[in-house]
């Protein structure tokens, strides 16, 4: 039996709003939900497995019958999903509504439930969200279900306030593979057949790194007593989220970064999403303009750790009358770690800006 395994997808999600890539992103939702659908096609997919928040939201009756129609054209494929925190089950929801393909198995419930398929020998149970919250370890008490067939979990958490569980006892409960959601960075742990799929599609900047689904198969032996269970990540992601480092010195100028941060851009792939961290010591007399940087392509942020290269003894000397030498004077008395020094920056930097206004 071979399956995929996705989570997270988010559709109705419109990522980094404000942004100028914000609704292409939110078509491409869309899309990579699509391809997952053309991939069970050509793969001849046995399973498609969803562990929660197919939707960024409680859906719409019109996002639900868009999705079973996609549902609907799998030519082989079994479709089992669950709801997540975002698009929980609700009264007079569209979930709750919907008339499913008949390729499609909705584990609704609030406690947990399961569907066999006996013409691939396996069970999948699991349970959907009701809220957008659950704080208790429900997940510590589940434990497979008849010996003899291939047993799957579907599950979504693993934070303090949605289902928190531990990994180690879940995987004592003995499935054949759990099919975890909500964690957006795939993680996959093949010794306890569990695997998060992570996020099919990044959607906010801390989504780094590769994206995609996980594809598996599990065999039983022929006495029906042992499933082996082989599964790996596939990306597929249309864009990352990546993060830079710059380094500037008392030499950088705002059209040297520029530069040196597209050049960047183009090494790592324009279609990229870009989180940028400036660090080092500027030249307090010509300080740099870090928002610049938003113009050199799909920067979603620009974090600045810099700091002005101040020469303390030369101000000191200049300023030992006045304000100035006494706030340096002040800081010198105790050991200076970086912390403190950048306190010191940042005091020297705004009271030489009130001396020249």
């Amino acid at each position: 039996m071979n399956f995929i395994h996705i989570a997270d997808t988010h559709l109705g999600m419109r990522p980094d709003p404000g942004k100028h890539w914000s609704e292409k992103r939110a078509e491409e939702l869309w899309d990579a939900f699509r391809n997952v659908i053309q991939i069970c096609n050509e793969k001849l997919v046995d399973l498609l497995l969803i562990s929660g928040d197919l939707f960024h939201h409680r859906p719409l009756k019109r996002e639900v019958k868009e999705v079973n129609y996609l549902f609907s054209t799998l030519k082989h494929t079994k479709v089992v999903l669950i709801a997540g925190n975002h698009d929980y089950i609700s009264k007079g929801t569209a979930y709750e509504e919907a008339e499913w393909a008949k390729q499609v198995t909705m584990l609704s419930e609030e406690t947990i439930q399961s569907v066999y398929f006996p013409e691939l020998d396996t069970e999948v149970s699991g349970f959907s969200y009701h809220s957008d919250e659950i704080t208790e370890h429900l997940y510590d008490h589940v434990s497979r279900g008849e010996q003899g067939r291939i047993q799957i979990f579907l599950g979504h958490g693993g934070d303090e306030r949605h289902i928190p569980f531990d990994r180690k006892q879940l995987a004592k409960a003995g499935f054949d593979y759990v099919a975890l959601g909500h964690i957006h960075k795939p993680e996959l742990w093949l010794e306890e057949k569990m695997a998060y799929a992570g996020a099919l599609e990044p959607t906010d900047k801390n989504d780094m790194g590769q994206h995609g689904y996980i594809i598996g198969e599990i065999e039983l032996n022929t006495e029906k007593t042992k499933a082996i269970t082989q599964f790996k990540l596939v990306p597929i992601a249309k864009r990352e989220y990546v993060s830079l480092r710059s380094k500037v010195t008392v030499d950088s100028t705002n059209v040297g970064l520029l530069e040196n941060i597209a050049s960047m851009i183009v090494q790592n792939g324009e279609d990229n999403i870009y989180k940028i961290t400036l660090e080092g010591n500027y030249d307090p007399e010509a300080p740099l303009n870090p928002d610049l940087l938003y113009r050199t392509g799909n920067v979603v942020q620009v974090i600045d750790e810099t700091k002005p290269d101040y020469d303390v003894d030369i101000l000191l000397y200049e300023h030992q009358d006045d304000v100035i030498g006494m706030y340096i004077q002040e800081f010198l008395k105790e050991s200076m770690d970086e912390k403190r020094q950048k306190a010191l920056f940042y005091g020297i930097n705004a009271l030489l800006k009130q001396e020249d206004s």
